[in-house]
């Protein structure tokens, strides 16, 4: 794969040696399986510090694949990095270790600001060195649409939209974002970035969202939701997202950004409400008047963003990508899946 020229993501393709870092994560974990899936002649090495948000579970199919392979490792630590990427001499690096939680930020940011920035930068600078400017090699970082601040009543964000992040969380997502791209334009270092909306779907952490709405109304607890809920967020089915992924790493341009968003946009109360009738239909038993008189509003965090939206044209003109996943059926999906991983 030469900088800049796209590659055949239909077959298996070529042989190539895959660094995933946080790959015992939500959407890592999707990833990694959907990769495997669709490129059977690729190896993959996950990388993970197995922090709160991981979850060994998600991977466990693969134990025998010899396909895959685990290592526990921070990348804050700049000399496991070094030995890791000296050790697998990846052909790739699919960048998504991060935190990611905007509460955990607020209440302490320090750690936001050494994975997701100096873990970025540990990853960029051993990859560079391994690499040596072989334009052959790409990073694709993994990002949020949180980097663009809020949005008003209209408009969508693009890849020209201006850098306005409001928590430590964006900001840190923001800094790592900043240095990809001066990889790319002071070491000509073959990189991608991709900057996505809300994901949902199997095997996120409880802490987020729908999971959090879910678990929570199962055991019949009060459902928090914040402010009156009129936050507007654009929701990606995340092995959309996924497919995105592939194409943005096999057929995306050297040095481009790509946002990734599934032209789905939900006010958090219609969401939860939503969800509330899906559990009453796909589990039942739920309490008098239905899941939906759990609801109860709490107070609003601090800097919470009023509205997020993507417009995704240019991945969907440029590499062909739709989300194919409507939100009724994907949130089917995830109401059973953790249904039944709930007892």
């Amino acid at each position: 794969m030469l900088q800049g020229e796209r590659m055949d993501s239909t077959t298996g393709g070529e042989s190539l040696r895959i660094i995933v870092t946080g790959g015992y994560g939500f959407i890592g974990s999707n990833l990694i399986l959907a990769l495997l899936e669709r490129h059977p002649s690729w190896s993959i090495v996950n990388v993970d510090a197995v922090t709160y948000a991981a979850d060994p579970a998600n991977l466990a199919s693969l134990e025998a694949d010899p396909r895959y392979e685990f290592r526990q490792i921070d990348i804050v630590n700049r000399d496991a990095v070094r030995a890791l990427v000296q050790e697998v001499r990846p052909d790739g690096i699919f960048h998504l270790a991060a935190e990611s939680h905007v509460d955990n930020s607020i209440r302490g940011p320090e750690q936001f600001i050494l994975t997701n920035v100096l873990g970025t930068f540990n990853l960029l600078e051993e990859a560079r060195q391994a690499w040596g400017g072989d334009a052959s090699k790409r990073f694709l970082h993994i990002s949020t649409d949180e980097v663009y601040g809020s949005l008003g009543d209209a408009g969508a964000f693009t890849e020209e939209s201006r850098y306005e992040p409001n928590s430590p969380y964006s900001a840190s997502k923001a800094g790592s974002d900043h240095l990809v791209r001066a990889w790319h334009h002071t070491y000509g270092m073959n990189v991608v970035t991709t900057n996505c909306s809300n994901n949902y779907g199997p095997r996120q952490h409880r802490e987020k969202l729908i999971p959090t709405v879910i678990a929570t109304a199962l055991a019949h607890r009060p459902i928090p939701v914040y402010g009156r809920g009129l936050n507007v967020r654009d929701w990606l089915y995340v092995a959309d997202h996924c497919a995105a992924l592939d194409l943005a790493f096999t057929n995306g341009r050297a040095g481009e950004t790509y946002v990734v968003g599934g032209r789905n946009e939900w006010r958090n109360i219609d969401l939860v409400r939503m969800l509330c009738r899906l559990l009453d239909e796909e589990v039942g038993a739920g309490p008098d008047g239905g899941y939906e008189s759990l609801i109860t509003f709490v107070i609003d965090r601090p800097g919470h963003d009023a509205r997020y939206a993507i417009d995704p044209s240019k991945i969907e003109s440029e590499l062909g990508w739709r989300g194919a996943t409507s939100f009724e059926d994907g949130l089917r999906a995830t109401v059973r899946w953790y249904a039944g991983t709930a007892h």
